[in-house]
C-alpha cells in the first residue's frame, strides 16, 4: 500500500497532561480512588476537581503530595459505599469532572506511537492498556466513542495515574479517523492473529498508529481494510493469544525497544 504524504510536521512538544475539563455542573463528575489515580489527578492542572475525601493515614499522604490541598476526614465505610462494588480505594475518594478529548492533530503534537481500540470495551481493560501507553511513551489512546464507556473510577484505578497522563480521542468514525491518522504520515498496524510478526524494525523512521481489537471479535472487517499492514505478536509458547492488555503492553514495548536500538 502506498504511503500517504504528511501535511504536518511532527513536533517533539510534549503537553504536561492528558485532556481538558469542561466548566462543571454543580453536582456533577464521578468518583476516582486509590492513592496513584487520585494523585495523578490531583497533579494534572487541567483537572477539575470538586471533592476530596480521605481516612485520617490517606490524608497524611495526600497533604504531603499536595499541600494545597485540605482533604475531608470521613470514615472508610463512607469511602467504600462511593465506589464500585469490592473496589480497592486505599482510603482515598475523588470527587471530578472527566477529561474533554483533544483533537487529533493536537494529540498527534505529542511524540510517540497512537494506540488505536476497536471497540474494546471493559473499563479494567482501557484502563491498563492507559498504563502501558503511558510507560512505553504512546502519544494517546483513539477509541470510538459510542462503543467506548466513559471515564469511571474503575478505569482510573486500572490505569493508576496514567489516565492523566495519557490523553484518550473519542472519535465516532474509526475508519475515518485511521484514514486521518494515514494521511499525517502515520503507518497503520492492525494487530491480529495470523498477522506478520511485529517487528519494529521494519517501520524504519515511520511513526505508527497501533490498533488493537476486541477480545473474541478482533479487529472488524472494516477496521482491517483500513490498516496498512496487519501483525501479530511473537509468541513462542502454548498460548494463541494473549489478553488485548497484555497484547497491547507487548506491542509497545517492540516498538520502543527498537526506537532505542535505532
Amino acid at each position: 500500500m502506498a504511503r500517504r504524504s504528511s501535511s504536518r510536521s511532527q513536533s517533539s512538544s510534549t503537553p504536561a497532561r492528558a485532556g481538558r475539563s469542561a466548566k462543571p455542573a454543580a453536582g456533577a463528575g464521578y468518583w476516582i480512588y486509590g492513592l496513584h489515580a487520585v494523585d495523578a489527578a490531583l497533579s494534572n492542572p487541567e483537572r477539575v476537581v470538586h471533592e476530596l475525601l480521605t481516612t485520617v493515614e490517606a490524608g497524611a499522604t495526600i497533604r504531603a503530595r499536595h499541600p494545597d490541598r485540605s482533604p475531608q476526614i470521613v470514615d472508610r465505610e463512607r469511602l467504600d459505599r462511593l465506589c464500585e462494588r469490592d473496589a480497592v480505594h486505599q482510603g482515598v475518594c475523588l470527587r471530578v469532572e472527566p477529561l474533554t478529548p483533544p483533537s487529533i492533530l493536537d494529540a498527534l503534537d505529542r511524540p510517540g506511537p497512537i494506540l488505536v481500540l476497536d471497540q474494546v470495551t471493559d473499563p479494567r481493560n482501557i484502563g491498563a492498556i492507559l498504563r502501558s501507553a503511558a510507560a512505553f511513551g504512546a502519544a494517546a489512546v483513539l477509541v470510538q466513542d459510542r462503543n467506548t464507556p466513559p471515564e469511571t473510577g474503575a478505569m482510573a484505578k486500572a490505569a493508576s495515574g496514567a489516565l492523566d497522563v495519557v490523553p484518550v480521542l473519542r472519535e465516532v468514525n474509526l475508519s475515518r479517523a485511521l484514514a486521518a491518522l494515514q494521511q499525517e504520515g502515520l503507518w497503520v498496524v492492525g494487530l491480529d492473529a495470523g498477522g506478520t510478526r511485529l517487528d519494529g524494525t521494519s517501520f524504519g523512521e515511520r511513526r505508527v498508529a497501533l490498533v488493537l481489537g476486541a477480545e473474541g471479535a478482533g479487529l472488524r472487517r472494516l477496521t482491517r481494510e483500513t490498516c496498512d499492514e496487519i501483525a501479530s505478536v511473537y509468541m513462542p509458547g502454548n498460548m494463541e493469544s494473549l489478553n488485548v492488555s497484555n497484547a497491547a503492553a507487548v506491542a509497545l514495548y517492540e516498538l520502543a525497544r527498537t526506537a532505542i536500538a535505532s
